[in-house]
């Protein structure tokens, strides 16, 4: 069964109890995220009111829905998080590179392509 794009999904043990809320608001910040843009896990954690909880986005994300643009999240350094499956950190970098984010060495230059949630567009 496909999730729907605001389905909260399945809660753990070790979920906060509101996780399922604070999911869809990390679904639907990352879905205001421009092409040509990134924004790291902490980031969008401080943007949320959670400062310091990077890896709660994570989690969240980890369940998205697969047309959301998860690919524009990175982790602090700029670099593409390690995943079990290789294929979604290949994945990540190719359609980061297909909206013109210059992706070196499994890393992207954040003071370029940082998208600060202000409205602006374009890659500077």
């Amino acid at each position: 069964a496909r999730r729907r794009w605001l389905d909260p999904p399945a809660t753990t043990a070790t979920a906060p109890p509101d996780f399922g809320r604070f999911a869809r608001a990390v679904w639907r910040l990352v879905a205001r995220i421009p092409p040509g843009r990134v924004a790291t896990y902490g980031q969008l954690a401080a943007m949320l009111g959670r400062a310091r909880h990077a890896r709660l986005v994570g989690r969240a994300l980890a369940g998205c829905p697969s047309e959301l643009p998860w690919h524009r999240v990175v982790n602090a350094a700029g670099r593409i998080s390690t995943r079990a499956r290789v294929a979604s950190m290949l994945t990540q970098r190719i359609r980061l590179e297909h909206e013109g984010v210059r992706v070196r060495r499994g890393r992207v230059t954040l003071r370029r392509y940082r998208w600060r949630g202000d409205g602006e567009e374009r890659p500077r």
